[in-house]
């Protein structure tokens, strides 16, 4: 639901005659100085889980993003599955029996706290903004009306994006997601599973070899890394 603050942040992001594009860029750089928090990510979401990043304030929050979308957990999954506000003030408390294999990988980023709110309209799961920060503790009341006014903010950017479609991140996103649904099919056919089998696969793979899923499944895609010994 617009708020008047929701309109205020949107004017603030669209000031001036700026290319659609660089929007997520501008929304996730006002939160994180807005708000109490170290950084500010925003992903794209599907009902399979993480699609890829479109945005981050800082390179914690680029971690966090590619952290969840190669291991396929983490708050913002929670957030979107349940399409309501993750709020984890203590991650080194509650993270590891939730996310084993998100939470060392946030602490070692020095992420200390989360907070996920979903971007959505009505059941249809469009993204979710994270928030971190490299303290623990719960956001206060007035911090929290403002990260739900910045998440219908960033779900209005998302909603002009995939209207428009133009060149740049939304885009380049989009393309991420495409090579990782191909090379899930390419793995699922050579390790002989079904999709859902052949994504953890790769997931796994990204995971041990402590790279982007996205680049593992270009090297899959141009048959340079194969699983057909991985069923």
């Amino acid at each position: 639901m617009t708020t008047t603050r929701t309109t205020e942040i949107l004017s603030e992001v669209a000031r001036g005659d700026v290319d659609s594009a660089v929007l997520p860029d501008r929304l996730v750089a006002l939160c994180a100085q807005a708000l109490p928090v170290t950084g500010v990510g925003m992903v794209l979401m599907t009902d399979a889980g993480p699609a890829g990043m479109v945005a981050a304030s800082d390179g914690a929050a680029a971690t966090l993003e590619e952290l969840q979308f190669t291991l396929g957990e983490g708050p913002c999954v929670d957030c979107s599955t349940s399409g309501r506000p993750v709020l984890v003030p203590h991650l080194a408390v509650v993270g590891g029996a939730q996310w084993p294999a998100f939470t060392p990988g946030a602490l070692g980023a020095d992420v200390a706290a989360v907070f996920a709110f979903p971007l959505q309209v009505g059941g249809i799961r469009l993204g979710v903004l994270d928030l971190h920060r490299d303290v623990t503790g719960p956001l206060a009341a007035p911090d929290l009306a403002e990260a739900l006014a910045f998440a219908d903010a960033a779900t209005t950017v998302l909603l002009h994006l995939q209207a428009h479609a133009p060149a740049g991140t939304a885009v380049a996103v989009l393309e991420d997601r495409t090579e990782v649904h191909q090379a899930t099919g390419m793995v699922s056919a050579q390790a002989g599973v079904d999709l859902a089998s052949a994504l953890l696969l790769l997931r796994a793979r990204a995971f041990a070899t402590e790279r982007p899923v996205v680049d593992l499944a270009r090297d899959v895609l141009s048959r340079l890394v194969r699983f057909d010994d991985e069923a």
